[in-house]
């Protein structure tokens, strides 16, 4: 079992204040967290749903990379966008879209789909996330 840390330490009001993010394993630079990057107004800070998404794509990459591997087709690579929808006024996440975009020698059109579809189900996250929020899946083969 393993466990990863990230703190937050938040200065002020919700709309007036400003946080920052740090992550346990130190591989991820510091990042400013404010209300407005999180209700659409970009101003340099993250939210915690695009820490979600950035979760999301890479936990889902993984595995399908392992699917595809355990399947004797290691992908050359796999390009995952993962966008999760934030409703300000729930306050509350709504959707998470993947979108896959992979080259993977010996792998036809309908079985890179299956793959993809399998690693969105078995994605450790995904599961987390399972009905709670909806979670789509666009897979292109290249």
């Amino acid at each position: 079992m393993t466990e990863s840390t990230a703190t937050c330490v938040w200065h002020g009001s919700l709309r007036e204040g400003r946080g920052r993010t740090s992550f346990g394993a130190g591989a991820i630079p510091e990042v400013n967290a404010t209300w407005a990057a999180r209700a659409g107004t970009p101003d340099g800070g993250t939210t915690p749903e695009e820490l979600l998404a950035a979760a999301h794509a890479t936990c889902f990459g993984m595995a399908l990379a392992a699917g595809l591997s355990r399947d004797g087709h290691p992908p050359e690579e796999l390009r995952v966008q993962a966008t999760c929808t934030f409703d300000p006024a729930g306050p509350s996440v709504t959707a998470m879209a993947l979108v896959v975009d992979g080259a993977v020698p010996g792998v036809d059109g309908p079985a890179f789909q299956q793959a993809a579809a399998a690693a969105k189900d078995d994605c450790p996250i995904s599961k987390a996330l399972a009905g709670n929020v909806a979670v789509t899946l666009r897979a292109t083969l290249r």
